[in-house]
Formats: structure tokens, C-alpha cells, sequence
């Protein structure tokens, strides 16, 4: 197995290298760059380039005229001395292969930068809305799970029966509505929108929350994030439930059920005491893929439609802002979880099953 986990840990450098470079490859040909967004706010101000000009209005004008002449759209108006000063502040003043190779550098020692307009460091910014993005995912996977087994289960126990269809539709049409179109149903439904103010319409916590007891926290913090979990859960139910439904039906038809019925034992016994221990070893093996899938897929549709404060929202504000030390850090963050998290679970396997041998499989 070590060789295996070798391999798997050394295989990640190469993936997060293909990823970031296709992205950073992306993001050449992409319009509005950050020097673009900062002239565009430049100009905005009204007087941020005010030192440039020095208070002599004919220099000033030739500055101006001078400053037409640049390559970045909108630019028209701005001292070149500015511009040029921004690009350092950037590092655009050297070529993109130099840019790429300083980066992979930087994030090799765990070194993402600051970010261009918040005048932050990239690392504290994930660390600040991490706990989000990973609450979200968490109770998600929890919720799918106490669901989806006991339901699994009864699928299993009733297979073929009109229980077992009529569930099997409902869940699969569950998988297949969009988490966004649920998410602004349950707002429309139960946050204000058209019919009942139950849930409040956004944020983790109310603005009180610090006046609250420790009860009143924990209910508060409840209370807000109900909506946000049912939304980023219902993708999770089909997946799982089939699986547990499947694994329960193969394990039905061993041999060791049939001498357990036969013996005598009660059929809750047959099936607690013996069918769920080895039905549910690949499905809670596979609990980290799940969280993973559900902490990726549901971050940034969720929390922006909710306006929860997470990784996916800084990722999709950082994209639009064109702050490419937040997209490329929260990337890199992204990928490296998504594969150490891969290995994870192949570990999960085995450890609930040593039959499972991957060392085998690859040869």
C-alpha cells in the first residue's frame, strides 16, 4: 500500500501544475485585467493620479494627451508614469513564462501572496472564510447521509415494490433540479419572497449575534443556515441512497444471510447485525469523496445566492475583480484538497475492507 500512496502523493504535483497552467494560460487571453480593473477605479476616484500631475495644468494636459496612446482600454486620461507603476505593482512588467515560474515557486512554499485590491494576504483571506464553505459541506454530507441510508435500506428491503418506485422517481428527480433553481425556490418559499418570512434571507448569523446566550447562538446559527444545507443537499440523496440500496441487495443474497435466516434469526436481526456491517463499508469509506463533491459543488451557488461569506463567493468576487492572486490561490487550495482527499478515500477503503487491494488492481 505504501508504494501505492507514493505514487498517488507524487502523481499530484504534475495535476496541480496542468491545472495551473491552463488557467494562468486562460487568464492571458482574458479582457480587463487587473490593471485594466485598477484604472478603471483610478478613474473613478477622480483624483487618485492627482500627484502626477504636479498642479501645472499645461503639464498636466500633456500628460494626458501622452497617456491616450497606451494599450489598456479606458487608460485614456491617465499619466503614463501611473500606469507603468501599476504593472510593476502587478509584476506585468515581465514576461508570462517568468510570471508563471515565480508563482509555482511561491505556491510550492505554501506562498499565495496579497491580494491586488484588498491589500490582504491571500492565505489570511482563506482562512478567514474557510470555516464557512467547510460548515456547508459538513452538515450537508451529514444530512445526506442520516437520510440516505435509512432510506437506502428500506428501498432494499422493499425492492421491486411500489415504495421502491415511487422513491426512486422522487429522488432522481431531486438529482436532477439545479442546486441554484432550489436554492431561490426554498428563498421565494420560506425567506420573504412571495409567501412566508420564516428563514432570514442571508448571512450566518444575525447582528445581535453576539448579545445572544449560548442557546440563543446555537439556535440562531441553526436558524440561518437551514436553507443553505437542504439546497446544498439535495444533489447528495440519489447517489447515495442507490448506493446503499445496491450494497444492501448484494449483501441480501450472500450465503451468510441465507444460513443466518435459516438459524432462525429475526429478519431486523439478519439485517442490523449482520447485513448493514458490511453493507455500509463502501458507503461510509466514501464519506470524504462526498464531502468533497458536496463542499466543491454547492460553495459558490449557495453562499452567493445566500450571501454567506465562503470560499466560493471570494473565488467568484476575485474572478470578477480580475485579483488573480485570490483566483489562482484559491485554485491551487481547491485542487491540492481535491486530490489529497481522493487519497483519503482510497485509504477509507481499505481500512473498512483490507479484500480491497489497489496495489493488485494497478498490476
Amino acid at each position: 500500500m505504501a508504494p501505492y500512496i507514493l505514487r498517488r502523493l507524487l502523481l499530484v504535483i504534475p495535476t496541480l501544475l496542468g491545472i495551473l497552467l491552463v488557467n494562468f494560460t486562460l487568464t492571458q487571453f482574458v479582457p480587463g485585467g487587473p490593471v485594466e480593473q485598477a484604472i478603471a477605479r483610478a478613474q473613478g476616484g477622480g483624483d487618485v493620479f492627482g500627484g502626477f500631475a504636479g498642479g501645472n495644468n499645461d503639464a498636466g494636459a500633456d500628460e494626458l494627451n501622452t497617456a491616450s496612446d497606451s494599450t489598456y482600454v479606458g487608460a485614456r486620461g491617465l499619466p503614463p508614469e501611473f500606469i507603468e507603476e501599476l504593472e510593476r505593482e502587478f509584476g506585468f512588467d515581465k514576461p508570462p513564462i517568468q510570471r508563471f515560474l515565480n508563482m509555482i515557486w511561491n505556491y510550492a512554499r505554501f506562498d499565495f501572496g496579497e491580494s491586488y485590491f484588498r491589500s490582504i494576504s491571500v492565505i489570511d483571506l482563506v482562512i478567514e472564510k474557510l470555516p464557512v464553505s467547510i460548515t456547508l459541506g459538513l452538515w450537508s454530507t451529514v444530512i445526506a447521509y442520516l437520510v440516505s441510508i435509512p432510506l437506502g435500506i428500506r428501498k432494499a428491503v422493499k425492492d421491486g415494490t411500489p415504495f421502491d418506485t415511487w422513491t426512486s422517481g422522487a429522488i432522481i428527480a431531486a438529482y436532477a433540479i439545479p442546486g441554484f433553481l432550489f436554492a431561490i425556490l426554498l428563498l421565494v418559499l420560506f425567506a420573504g419572497g412571495s409567501y412566508y418570512q420564516i428563514f432570514p434571507l442571508r448571512g450566518l448569523t444575525s447582528d445581535n449575534f453576539e448579545d445572544l446566550s449560548t442557546i440563543g447562538k446555537v439556535l440562531d446559527y441553526f436558524w440561518h443556515i437551514t436553507l443553505p444545507v437542504l439546497a446544498g443537499t439535495i444533489g447528495a440523496f440519489a447517489t447515495l441512497t442507490l448506493l446503499t440500496k445496491n450494497s444492501f441487495l448484494d449483501e441480501i443474497k450472500k450465503l451468510y444471510v441465507m444460513t443466518a435466516r435459516a438459524k432462525g434469526l429475526s429478519e431486523r436481526r439478519v439485517l442490523y447485525g449482520h447485513v448493514f456491517r458490511n453493507a455500509m463499508l463502501i458507503v461510509i469509506a466514501g464519506f470524504p469523496a462526498v464531502f468533497i463533491g458536496v463542499f466543491f459543488g454547492g460553495s459558490l451557488i449557495i453562499e452567493t445566492i445566500f450571501s454567506l461569506d465562503g470560499l466560493g463567493r471570494l473565488g467568484f468576487e476575485a474572478a470578477v475583480a480580475r485579483d488573480y492572486p485570490i483566483v489562482f490561490g484559491t485554485l491551487y487550495i481547491f485542487g491540492l484538497m481535491g486530490l489529497l482527499v481522493g487519497i483519503i478515500s482510497d485509504l477509507m477503503y481499505v481500512l473498512v475492507d483490507p479484500r480491497i487491494d489497489f496495489e493488485r488492481r494497478e498490476g
